[in-house]
Order: C-alpha cells, then sequence, then structure tokens
C-alpha cells in the first residue's frame, strides 16, 4: 500500500473543479464559517463596555448597560438590513469593497478594502486572545504561556481552512451550536430571576479616579457605546461569502444573515441584562484571580457545576473558531481586489483543496505577529479593533444608497427595461411600484450611512487615546500599497500589449554550452546543444594552463564536432569571463538570442549536494538579468 504525501495527510486530497460545488456550504455551516466572529463577540462585547462604564466609580453609569445594549441591538438590525440589501442586489458576492468599487469609484473601494482586511488580522488576533484568556479563566496558571497558546491555535486554525470550506464548516459547527445553546441556557436562567422579580445585586465598584474623562456624562456614555461596537464586527462576511453557499446562494446567504442577527441580538442582550442585574464588575485580566463575565456569571448561576465547565469550554471554542470567519472571508476578499490589480496576483489563485491559499497564509502570518507584539493580551487589541468595521458600513451603505440612486433613474429615464417590464405589460404601474421600492431602499441606506458615520465618529474620537490612529496610518499604508502594486501592472500591461507595430521576425541564435570538463554528462548536454541550434559553442573557463590543456586534448580524442572555446581568466573568476563573452555577442546583434547550458549534477540525497561546486549558481543569477538570454538547465543524475 502507498503512503500518503504529508501534505494530503495534513490538507487532504486534491479536490477535481467537476466536484467544487459538494464544496458549498448549506445555511447551518454557513453560518457556523460566516458567523462564528459575529457570535463570539457575546463573549467578551459587555465585559468591554462595563469596563467604561465602572470607570465612573457610579451606579448610575453602571445602570446605562442595558441601555446601551438596546442601542447596540437597534443599530445591528439597521446595518443587518443593509447587508441584506447588499446580498440581494449583489448576489455573486458583493460585499463592502464591490459595492463601493461600482458606486464610489476605486478610491473608496481601496479604503473599504484596506479597513476590512485590517479588521479580519485584528478578529484573528482578538478571538484567539480572547479564547485563551477563557481558558486562563479555568486554569489561571497557564497565564504565562498565553502568547504561545495563541500563537499556536492560529497554526491549528491555518491547517484546518487549508483542508477546505467544507471540512472546516463540519468541524466548526459543533462549538458554534454549542455555544449558542449554553449561552442561551444561561441567559433563561438569568432572565428568569429578572422575571421573578428579584432586586438586581449592587455592583461592588472601585471608587473614580479624578480623571475628568472618567466622570459620569455624555462623553463616557459614547465610550461605552463605541467599546459595546466590538459585537458588530464579522456581520459584513456573509455578503462577501455569497458563493460560498449551495444554491440558491442568494437566499441561503440571506436566511444565515437574518438567523445570525437574530442570535446576536437575543444573546448579547441577554447577557448584558444578566451582567447588570447579577453586579458583575469584570477584573484585571492580568490578575491571577480573573474570570470574564461571561464566567462570573456561570459560575454564580450554576457554581462549580459541569454545566459551568460546558459553558466556559464552549465559550473558549468558539473564540479560537471565531477567528474562523476572517479565514473564510479575507482570501476571498484578496482574491477580488487581486482581480482588479491592487494586490499581487497570487493571491487570486485557488489552491487544490478550492480555497485560496495564499490569502490564508498572509492571514495567519499577519495575525501570529500581532499576537505577538501584544503579547495576546485582548483588552490592549480590542481599542484597535472596530473602526474598520465602521468605515466599511459607512462606505458599504452609501455605496447602497448610490446603487439605488442609479437604478430609480435608470426606471425612469429607460422605462420598461431598468424596471424588469420588458415587455411594457405592466407599464407604468409595475414602474411606479419600482420607483417606490427604490425610494424605501435608498433611504434605509442613507439613514444607516448616517448612522454608521456618526458611530464611527464617536468610536475614533474616544478611542484616541487608546492609540486607534494606529489603525488609520495602517489603512493608509495599505491603501498606498494598492496603489502602487496597480500602477506596476498598469505599466507592465503596456510594455506586454501587442499592437500593430510588432512583428515576429527571424533572429540568429547562439547555444554556449558550459563545459568545466568532459564527462558522461556533459556528453549528453552536448546531444541537447548541438539538437537545439546549429550555432552551438562549447565554452572552458581556464583557471590554469593545465585544465586548459586537458578539455583541449579531450575535445579531440573524442571527436566532438563542436567548436571549443577556451576563455582565460587569470583572477580565477568563473563568471566574469563567461558574462564578458554573452555581453560580447549580444553587442555584436542586439537581436540575437543566447542560449547557455548548464549542466547539472543530480545527487541522490541531500547531503551529498554540498559536496559539489556550485559556482554555476551566482553565474546563473548575473546572466538572468540580461536581456536576449536564455538559461537552460541540463540535469544528469548521480546514481547513489
Amino acid at each position: 500500500m502507498s503512503k500518503k504525501p504529508l501534505k494530503h495527510i495534513l490538507f487532504g486530497k486534491p479536490i477535481h473543479r467537476e466536484h467544487a460545488h459538494h464544496e458549498r456550504l448549506s445555511v447551518p455551516f454557513g453560518l457556523a464559517v460566516f458567523a462564528s466572529d459575529a457570535l463570539s463577540s457575546v463573549a467578551y462585547a459587555t465585559e468591554e463596555v462595563l469596563l467604561v462604564l465602572i470607570l465612573a466609580g457610579s451606579i448610575l453609569a453602571y445602570n446605562i448597560l442595558p441601555w446601551i445594549a438596546v442601542a447596540l441591538a437597534v443599530l445591528l438590525v439597521i446595518i443587518a438590513f443593509s447587508y441584506y440589501q447588499t446580498i440581494n442586489s449583489y448576489p455573486e458576492s458583493g460585499g463592502t469593497y464591490i459595492v463601493s468599487s461600482d458606486n464610489l469609484g476605486p478610491g473608496a473601494g481601496q479604503v473599504a478594502a484596506a479597513a476590512i482586511l485590517i479588521d479580519y488580522v485584528l478578529t484573528v488576533a482578538v478571538s484567539v486572545s480572547s479564547g485563551v484568556q477563557a481558558v486562563v479563566s479555568l486554569a489561571p496558571h497557564i497565564q504565562p504561556y498565553a502568547t504561545g497558546i495563541a500563537v499556536a491555535a492560529v497554526g491549528v486554525l491555518c491547517i484546518m481552512n487549508l483542508r477546505g470550506a467544507k471540512e472546516s464548516g463540519v468541524i466548526f459547527a459543533i462549538p458554534t451550536y454549542g455555544f449558542v445553546f449554553l449561552i442561551l441556557c444561561l441567559v433563561a436562567v438569568s432572565i428568569k430571576d429578572v422575571i421573578a422579580g428579584v432586586p438586581p445585586t449592587p455592583p461592588k465598584l472601585p471608587p473614580w479616579d479624578g480623571n475628568p474623562h472618567h466622570e459620569f456624562g455624555l462623553f463616557l456614555i459614547a465610550r461605552a457605546f463605541a467599546a459595546s461596537c466590538t459585537a458588530l464586527t464579522g456581520t459584513e462576511a456573509l455578503a462577501d461569502g455569497v458563493k460560498a453557499f449551495k444554491a440558491p446562494e442568494q437566499r441561503n446567504a440571506s436566511r444565515a444573515l437574518m438567523l445570525m442577527v437574530g442570535l446576536l441580538v437575543l444573546m448579547f442582550l441577554g447577557i448584558s441584562v444578566a451582567a447588570w442585574h447579577n453586579g458583575i464588575v469584570p477584573a484585571e485580566s492580568s490578575s491571577t484571580d480573573y474570570r470574564t463575565v461571561v464566567a462570573q456569571i456561570a459560575f454564580m448561576k450554576f457554581g462549580n457545576s459541569p454545566m459551568t465547565f460546558a459553558i466556559m469550554g464552549m465559550t473558549a471554542g468558539i473564540l479560537f473558531l471565531a477567528a474562523n470567519t476572517a479565514f473564510a472571508d479575507f482570501p476571498r476578499l484578496c482574491s477580488f481586489v487581486a482581480r482588479d490589480g491592487y494586490l499581487p496576483r497570487q493571491l487570486m489563485s485557488v489552491g487544490d483543496r478550492m480555497v485560496y491559499q495564499n490569502g490564508i497564509l498572509v492571514l495567519t502570518a499577519a495575525a501570529m505577529f500581532l499576537i505577538v507584539i501584544f503579547k495576546a493580551d485582548t483588552h490592549s487589541l480590542i481599542p484597535l479593533y472596530a473602526l474598520g468595521v465602521f468605515i466599511a458600513f459607512t462606505l458599504s451603505q452609501a455605496g447602497m444608497f448610490q446603487f439605488f440612486r442609479k437604478r430609480r433613474w435608470l426606471i425612469r429615464t429607460r422605462g420598461k427595461l431598468a424596471a424588469g417590464d420588458p415587455d411594457g405589460s405592466h407599464a407604468p404601474k409595475d414602474r411606479n411600484r419600482a420607483i417606490r421600492k427604490t425610494y424605501i431602499q435608498g433611504s434605509i441606506s442613507g439613514f444607516g450611512t448616517l448612522v454608521t458615520f456618526f458611530v464611527g465618529c464617536i468610536l475614533f474620537y474616544t478611542k484616541l487615546e487608546e492609540k486607534i490612529w494606529i489603525v488609520v496610518i495602517a489603512m493608509a499604508i495599505l491603501v498606498t500599497i494598492f496603489q502602487l502594486i496597480n500602477r506596476y501592472y498598469k505599466r507592465l500591461a503596456s510594455q506586454l500589449t501587442v499592437d500593430d507595430t510588432d512583428k515576429i521576425e527571424d533572429v540568429t541564435s547562439t547555444t554556449l554550452l558550459l563545459v568545466p570538463r568532459l564527462h558522461k554528462g556533459v556528453i549528453q548536454a552536448i546531444e541537447y546543444a548541438r539538437a537545439s541550434s546549429p550555432d552551438c559553442r562549447a565554452l572552458h573557463v581556464s583557471i590554469n594552463e593545465k585544465s586548459a590543456a586537458k578539455i583541449k586534448q579531450d575535445w579531440v580524442d573524442f571527436n566532438i564536432e563542436m567548436p571549443l572555446i577556451i576563455l582565460d581568466s587569470p583572477y580565477r573568476s568563473i563568471s566574469e569571463p563567461i558574462i564578458d563573452y554573452v555581453d560580447q555577442l549580444l553587442a555584436m546583434d542586439s537581436k540575437r538570442m543566447v542560449t547557455v547550458i548548464v549542466p547539472e549534477a543530480v545527487a541522490s540525497h541531500w547531503w551529498q549536494g554540498l559536496l559539489h561546486n556550485n559556482a554555476a549558481i551566482p553565474l546563473k543569477l548575473l546572466l538572468g538579468r540580461r536581456r536576449n538570454v536564455v538559461i537552460t538547465n541540463i540535469r544528469y543524475y548521480l546514481e547513489p
């Protein structure tokens, strides 16, 4: 029985393109792949709000928590409806980048792409770091190893995603739905006390530290609301991943989006109310007795029972796997951007497992870098989080607003066809209905644009002290890179485009065979050289007179019918005489093609290669920089 290659063991067998549709996702599996990021934010979003509210040291500020949760739920519904319209208007996987590019111009598309790509890297870093913190809540003694555990977890996620979307969806469905079920159970038990009229537990708040920015007021409320916006990350992923769903893709993606929003609103509101009712106060993540807000609620309601450990285990699991939303969508978005010439074309390539493997590897490296730099500290990473998402939200909804304006104009000016009534049987009634529909859709998108822009401004202003400007600088750098890459590809296209002045002409061809000494490998190369060109010459670089005399004698003894040219090298350089000779040939005829044949030994074992002279390597690098020069390796294989 043949052994499987290591690549197939780790990543699975290659998938034929005819079977690609089998890798599509159903609604349940699609929800697990694309919504795990948004759903997992329940594990830390409430905690981030509380970390801001408790700064005031005021019970009045603490009691704002449920209202912030309600405000966020309303904002989430607005954004979700906008993306619902995007999915139905761009069934070929629209997403923010394509919507912005099509309706607002390439510049807006580049800004949107930069914002989302950076936010996806942060998604992986934040989600995995939060998962590590959930594990630390159960086993505080592993806190010193948090960074290493987080880096290893990202590596595991990389391998799982390289195996393909369907396999990762099956694997991720268990922790995703397990987390949803257990959180809903925790919410149900907690809300039961609220409904029963049990009075809220007073929180043990730290005193106000005297900082005017921490005093209860409008600024603190705005800052707390901005912190809650981390719960909105990941909602755009379904609009980017429409084509990953089984047919009918548009309907299945829309269903997954609505299901995700319903679950997210229910869980976030439930956990926020439960935390408020039980007087939960978050602890410092660096403390030895650190427990997350969800962990505190679970221990309060279920004690040290298996239910508590199941909740924490599933929370850790979905936080680790929430990064999968980024792994599913980051490579896909990179492929869209690369298709338009703003990223390297290698990111467009689909691997043998029907995934964008290069994009997955780029995301893995970037996320690992962030985790190491920030030492897997969630509270240091989260302030950088969410701004990119709100920039994307604003551009996406502004793009959809413009999209519906264009559609309304088309219906008015072009009439029947634009209204979906090519035969005119229902005009003008249906056209008027279509115009009213675009008014409603455009109004929703316009309102969403204003809301998300306003929230984004609040987010930026309230987090300036927390170095959120780093994200803006990173976006500017990435947009600059997009433009430089695009400029290069445009120059490349103009250089390579064939026009009327280009003609195929006959050119002179000369073949040069490098001969260090005569042996069986060189004889094979001589046969190839003679067959490839009528003008073929053998070159021998003479380090000393003895070697030159030996090769001349061998040439005579074996009656080789090929000119032998001896290049003297008094300074013992192998490369320089050959390069000078090639330059002389090119100077004599600028259209001459020169083929340099390099015999190359292939050893049976890697260590044997270290024993051979590798002087041809620098020579090939130098020759490769010259025009009209072709380098050919003739390999001869050595027996063990």
